[in-house]
Parts: structure tokens; C-alpha cells; sequence
């Protein structure tokens, strides 16, 4: 890993759900990917340019940038000065009876509609809820009491969120085609093989399944299998194990597909990640 360039990442000590990231950048830029976690985060240096929700933003110090599961997004320093910011990962799992506790109509539908927010009170909840993380001698019930303190902020600023049917309506053909992907995620797919799911010819269903998506169906499975890796990565899954269970041709193959996404080798990961 470049001097420059320092990624840190950290498992909350009470939830394998809740993760911080750590990160000051100079030259480095993330490729398009998507996580399955509501991801937030803060400028605190630097600016931070990305792509995400088909447009390009700009992010300051002090920015709130929000993420929602399965958006596809990039990123890298917007300036030649350096870039750092915290990023926390939270599974819907985790965050979703938060927010119905907080009054949020169809939590399980619920999305932050805002790509970057500039909320003092949200701000403060937010790096707070990183220096839990940060510290291994804090009670499970004061983070658990800051997830909720967050989601009751996200909450006062969309409470009125009601998806939009229009908008939100994901064609059920589709869908029946992502889900053929995830139960065959590691086997060798054709285009021809997912596209059948959806009684589509295949470059059509490809262009409905991108705009729905936001990547294409070979992008999506290289999406999900890095994802996978990460998670048996972080429970402590043997690299050459991880290699050849995920789809991955080979250590070399997996590194140059791994480090994009996350800024440092899946070794480098799961050494950060076991041995904070």
C-alpha cells in the first residue's frame, strides 16, 4: 500500500454489521462497485469527487455523503490536496428496525433521498458513532443507544418518504433474473443463461438489467462475489480458500478486482480486519 494512500478498516466490537473506514487518499480512485450496506460518510479533508445516483458530485469538508444499499458509485480526491474521510458501513439488518422504531413508513423500502446532506446534528451523530467503533471499551447498549440516536436523525429529515411506486417499481422479470444470479453466483453464467430468466434477448435484457442496476449483469457477479469474499475474509476464511470458493481464477485474479473496490489486497484486508 502507498504511503499516500492509507486505508483503515474496523469491525465494530459489538456487531459484525457495523464497519468504519478510515481512509486518506491522494491518488488513488475507486472503480464502480455497490455495497449491500447503507454507507455514510464524512469529508473531513480534501474534497472527495464521485459519480453515484447518474451524476457527478462534489463532496467539501463537513459533508454528509450517503450511499444506499446497491448504489453504484466511484470515488477519488477531487483536488491535489489530500483527501480523508470516515465511511460507516451499516447492514439493513441493522439499521432498518432502527428506523421503523423512529417512525420511518416501510423501513425496508426506506432510502436516503439526499447523495450529500450538510446536517450539523446528523454530522456529530455520525463521527460519534465512529469513535464507538473506534473504541473496544464501550458498552454494546451506548452504540446500540447512538444506531438509534442516527437513524431517529435520518428519520426528522425524510420522515415524509413514501416510495415513489413509479420510480421504485423493479420489473419482475428482472428481478427474477438477479435472483437466478445469486443462486448460481459462483458458477461460470452466460448472458444467454441470465437473460433467459427474464424471456428477454440477451442485449436487451442487458440494457433493461444496466439501467435498472445501474452495471451490467457481468459487472453485478463480480459485485456480489467481491462482496462475499470480503465477508468470508473478514470471519477469518483462508485466502487461497476464498480464491477458489468466489469465483476468482486465481490470488491475482481476485487482487486486481479487490483493491478498487476497497484499496488494498484481500490479504491486507483480512490482516487489518483479524488483527485490530
Amino acid at each position: 500500500m502507498q504511503q499516500d494512500n492509507q486505508f483503515q478498516y474496523r469491525k465494530s466490537p459489538h456487531s459484525d454489521q457495523v464497519m468504519l473506514l478510515s481512509a486518506f487518499m491522494r491518488d488513488f480512485s475507486y472503480s464502480r462497485h455497490a455495497h449491500e450496506e447503507y454507507s455514510l460518510g464524512i469529508t473531513l479533508a480534501g474534497r472527495q469527487d464521485f459519480f453515484s445516483n447518474g451524476a457527478f458530485h462534489r463532496s467539501s469538508p463537513g459533508n454528509i455523503i450517503i450511499f444506499n444499499p446497491g448504489i453504484v458509485h466511484d470515488g477519488h480526491p477531487g483536488t491535489h490536496d489530500a483527501l480523508h474521510y470516515k465511511m460507516v458501513y451499516i447492514h439493513p439488518e441493522q439499521l432498518v428496525p432502527a428506523l421503523a422504531a423512529a417512525g420511518v413508513r416501510r423501513p425496508h423500502d426506506f432510502r436516503i433521498e439526499d447523495t450529500l446532506i450538510n446536517d450539523a446534528v446528523l454530522r456529530i451523530k455520525l463521527l460519534r458513532l465512529s469513535t464507538l467503533i473506534e473504541c473496544d471499551e464501550v458498552e454494546p447498549l451506548v452504540q446500540e443507544s447512538m444506531l438509534y440516536t442516527l437513524a431517529a436523525r435520518i428519520a426528522q429529515l425524510h420522515r415524509d418518504y413514501l416510495p415513489n411506486q413509479t420510480q421504485q417499481r423493479v420489473d419482475s422479470l428482472l428481478l427474477r433474473a438477479r435472483d437466478f444470479i445469486h443462486a448460481h453466483l459462483f458458477e461460470s453464467l452466460s448472458l444467454e443463461q441470465i437473460s433467459q430468466q427474464a424471456s428477454l434477448s440477451k442485449y436487451h435484457f442487458l440494457r433493461l438489467f444496466r439501467c435498472q442496476f445501474g452495471m451490467t449483469p457481468h459487472q453485478y457477479v463480480l459485485n456480489c462475489r467481491l462482496n462475499r469474499a470480503r465477508e468470508a475474509l473478514a470471519a477469518g476464511v483462508h485466502l487461497d480458500d476464498v480464491v477458489h470458493s468466489f469465483g476468482f481464477a486465481d490470488l491475482s485474479h481476485l487482487n486486481r478486482r479487490f483493491k478498487p473496490v476497497f484499496g488494498m489486497t484481500p490479504r491486507q484486508y483480512q490482516q487489518i480486519i483479524l488483527n485490530y
